[in-house]
């Protein structure tokens, strides 16, 4: 599953409405509506969880993932040293966060978030980006 900072995951391209995912996809294994009315999905064997944005017509934004096979930039990152893929990454500016036994690691221009636990990559965020001028989301996809 390859995570592609800007863009999406997978086949996913930020911009898609339920239907093109569902058409990629399928059904979800689970869906609902976040404290924000966002509506989510959650695909159990993909090990993935897609919002899309109530005030933004539904569409995709934003994936998690923990699938062990989840590659960024060509390499696998789930279970490896946090240490060793944040230096391995072209991505030089870095925020971290910990809450309880795991931290966040946090590139605003990917709008990425690689989380570790006991100095491994245990989950992966990544979302659409903001347009800074027009404080809008750059969609991807055109469809």
């Amino acid at each position: 599953m390859k995570i592609d900072p800007k863009n999406g995951i997978a086949d996913l391209i930020f911009g898609m409405k339920m239907t093109h995912v569902e058409h990629l996809l399928g059904e979800p294994d689970r869906q609902f509506h976040d404290e924000d009315d966002n509506m989510i999905y959650l695909y159990n064997k993909q090990k993935l969880r897609l919002t899309f944005y109530a005030d933004e017509d539904l569409r995709f934004g934003y994936a998690i993932t923990s699938h062990p096979n989840a590659t960024l930039l060509g390499q696998a990152i789930i279970g490896k040293p946090i240490g060793e893929v944040i230096e391995s990454l072209p991505f030089t500016t870095w925020e971290t966060e910990d809450f309880d036994s795991v931290t966040n690691h946090f590139n605003e221009s990917n709008w990425l978030t690689l989380q570790s636990e006991f100095g491994a990559i245990i989950r992966v965020e990544i979302g659409a980006l903001i347009d800074d001028a027009t404080d809008s989301f750059i969609w991807r996809f055109k469809g």
